[in-house]
């Protein structure tokens, strides 16, 4: 009997149907050469054929009675493929942003929990030829490290798809255990919890005095009380209540490149990547006469897992990283952002071993959802300080190009969840050389998505600029001073 992990069962808890807990991905493809038939046709057979290597298509959910404890995860024996993998025919000649919209409308919907918690769509009628592959799994199955150990089940490194092991035989019954049973194993379960958190307070308490230490700023301004690196956010338009309907849109960039440019700082790809961003979310405010004075503050994902875990469930914390976007020169907020990245590592691996994706579940499920929902009918959101204004995430990916039943992957653009008070979320997967970013927003408070991915180009050859500059800078022999006179 496998329960959620407390982490796992978060993300269950909190969602409402203006707040989807489902995470996915845009992927589009050349198609197979010599195609005969529908490609969708070809999809549900490829799945099939590799159920059995990735659990999460085979599971779902079992309430605990009385929705007590967390659910457990039970076998699904007959996985009806033709709803969970469906086709979409586009209008004839569709463009790119056409089908961002319909991809938009698709992540806005809620997962059938009756069911395993996934659906595919296999798009056709794009006028560049290409088609495309939308899936959404909810995170409850799955984090960002999961979506890649899953698309390395599904996905081959050519053409023809590699020989499989056969699926083990499978129980024909997907009913849940005896409600006795389930208790007891609830029971277990929160005792063993409570002991590995007990066992863990004094490391715990180690951690946190280290943090909290006394500390000084930039200007040498001694701090009392706060955690390395912390900051609230300033308030913006994006940081109230949303709503169920989401706008999505993707961009493109060389990974070389991006890396180029980190280079050139002293820094890396990453602070690069989280440039781009504060840069383009800062001309956006600035052209919404809404930007604030003070920094915009990004919370960042941060992966727990241990090299070599490729288990699919959630093992993720998150951080929080002052964007200096108060700088208008890009090569200045860049400077500011290495520096800040730099500090905010040691704190990651000061608290990464006592972070906890584990903990008693007994009584929170409805503890939990209570809350969530009070939290969006409230409008909380609208009334607390803002921790932070968006979401970026920068997911390692396939190095090598891919293949889906046998069409090229051109490109794999990750969409993720937004919040009430965290209405923009940037997600960047590596991709072949490349780096795909998908944007998800809230309809009401980013209507016009399109313009930030405008900001991200230019803030992009921007940063270019600006490193080859330091480039150039670095490579100028200094003068040699004269010697002073006796």
């Amino acid at each position: 009997m496998k329960h959620l992990s407390g982490l796992d069962a978060t993300f269950l808890h909190f969602e409402t149907p203006e707040m989807p807990m489902h995470v996915g991905g845009l992927h589009l493809l050349e198609p197979p050469p010599e195609l005969k038939g529908d490609f969708v046709d070809l999809v549900r057979a490829h799945v099939r054929s590799r159920l059995h290597l990735a659990e999460v298509l085979t599971k779902k959910l079992a309430l605990m009675p009385l929705e007590i404890a967390n659910p457990i995860w039970v076998d699904e024996p007959h996985v009806d493929l033709d709803y969970h993998i469906r086709a979409v025919q586009l209008p004839k000649g569709a463009t790119l942003k056409q089908l961002e919209a319909y991809v938009a409308r698709l992540h806005s919907g809620l997962l059938d929990r009756s069911r395993p918690l996934w659906e595919f769509y296999v798009f056709t009628g794009l006028k560049s030829g290409q088609l495309a592959f939308y899936g959404k799994i909810h995170h409850a199955a799955l984090d960002g490290q999961g979506a890649v150990a899953l698309a390395q089940a599904l996905l081959d490194a050519t053409p023809l798809a590699r020989k499989v092991p056969p699926a083990p035989p499978r129980s024909v019954h997907s009913a849940a255990p005896p409600a006795k049973q389930m208790l007891a194993a609830a029971l277990r379960d929160t005792v063993k919890q409570c002991v590995r958190l007990v066992k863990g307070v004094p490391t715990g308490v180690k951690v946190a005095a280290g943090l909290l230490l006394p500390s000084r700023d930039e200007d040498g301004k001694r701090q009392l009380g706060w955690p390395k690196g912390f900051t609230m956010a300033p308030r913006t338009h994006l940081s109230g209540n949303i709503t169920s309907q989401r706008v999505f849109a993707t961009a493109s960039f060389s990974q070389a490149e991006m890396a180029a440019i980190g280079k050139a700082f002293g820094g890396t790809l990453n602070d690069a990547l989280l440039c781009v961003v504060g840069g383009a979310l800062r001309r956006y405010l600035i052209e919404h006469d809404a930007c604030p004075e003070k920094s915009l503050v990004a919370a960042l994902p941060v992966s727990l897992r241990g090299e070599g875990d490729a288990d699919m469930h959630n093992q993720v914390s998150m951080m929080l990283l002052a964007l200096a976007s108060q700088h208008e020169d890009p090569a200045k907020r860049m400077r500011a952002l290495v520096k800040a990245t730099q500090a905010l590592k040691e704190t990651v691996n000061d608290v990464r071993a006592v972070l906890p994706t584990e903990f008693p579940s007994l009584g929170l499920p409805w503890l939990m959802s209570g809350l969530a929902s009070l939290y969006g009918r409230s409008h909380l959101a609208e009334a607390m300080p803002p921790v932070a204004n968006i979401v970026v995430s920068n997911v390692p990916g396939p190095r090598t190009g891919l293949y889906l039943a046998g069409a090229r992957v051109t490109a794999t653009y990750p969409i993720s969840i937004i919040t009430h008070g965290l209405a923009l979320n940037v997600t960047v997967q590596t991709y072949n050389g490349q780096l795909d970013a998908g944007v998800v927003a809230c309809r009401r408070a980013m209507p016009d998505i399109d313009r930030f991915i405008v900001f991200m180009h230019e803030v992009f050859e921007s940063l270019q600029r600006a490193a080859e500059n330091e480039a150039a800078a670095e490579r100028k022999p200094r003068r040699a001073r004269k010697p002073k006179a006796a």
